[in-house]
């Protein structure tokens, strides 16, 4: 399965959007009391200082709604079939626009409520200001889901251990983390994986331009409705 493709490109075919108010299981309680929600297929707005997008972008798809109460506690209701291929990466972005070399740190902390069935990942997706390079970290993932490319190594970065795959989804090159045990809250320090890939394996400029970090879920399968939960996430750089 395609893993990294580019965000947004292309037009799904979506069911028609649920209103939030309708039955969506445990998301409608939370739903209800956000600051903003959407069913739209590009819905997005921004909250202190992030964007948030509920992003169907795959095909074959379901309903889908993203709520927030701030920009780094939302959550999503998802009901997308059991058939294969990516169907969304609902999330919340923070805008970096620096150097790899230039940047003294860059770290995130989550804690996410994620279900036990369906088939999704956890993950960072990370891009250069021109969309050259495509880096995700999968904190925790679930059901049939799989990497682009092929296994590299196994490193221990950030705070987490990882196994490494590299690859390219035809747009861009994509570097997958992938955790080798299921994590719902941490911290990752962001900045040490990127000396990896640029100093260690030379695999991207050391002046590549950090543009996004993007904290969310890629959702393949999410029969029923299943709901996404974002406790709480910060992205810090500097």
């Amino acid at each position: 399965m395609a893993k990294g493709a580019i965000r947004r490109v292309g037009m799904a075919v979506l069911a028609p959007a649920m209103a939030i108010g309708a039955t969506v299981g445990l998301a409608s309680a939370p739903a209800a009391a956000a600051v903003w929600n959407s069913c739209d297929q590009w819905g997005s707005t921004s909250l202190d200082g992030y964007k948030l997008y509920n992003n169907v972008w795959g095909s074959g798809t379901g309903s889908q709604c993203t709520w927030a109460n701030s920009g780094t506690s939302w959550g999503v209701w998802a009901d997308h079939p059991n058939t294969g291929g990516i169907k969304s990466y609902p999330n919340s972005t923070k805008t970096i626009n620096k150097t790899i070399d230039s940047l003294g740190w860059l770290t995130s902390s989550y804690n996410v409520s994620v279900p036990s069935s369906g088939a999704y990942n956890t993950s960072y997706d990370i891009w250069d200001d021109d969309h050259q390079y495509e880096i995700m970290l999968w904190v925790n993932y679930n059901g049939s889901v799989g990497s682009i490319g092929t296994w590299q190594a196994n490193v221990t970065l950030g705070g987490h251990n990882w196994n490494v795959y590299k690859g390219t989804n035809g747009s861009n090159q994509v570097f997958s983390f992938l955790r080798t045990s299921d994590s719902n809250s941490g911290t990752v320090d962001i900045k040490p994986v990127l000396n990896w890939i640029a100093y260690t394996k030379g695999w991207m400029p050391a002046n590549e331009v950090i543009g996004d970090v993007q904290f969310g879920y890629e959702v393949t399968s999410s029969s029923g409705g299943l709901n996404f939960i974002t406790n709480n996430l910060t992205i810090s750089a500097g």
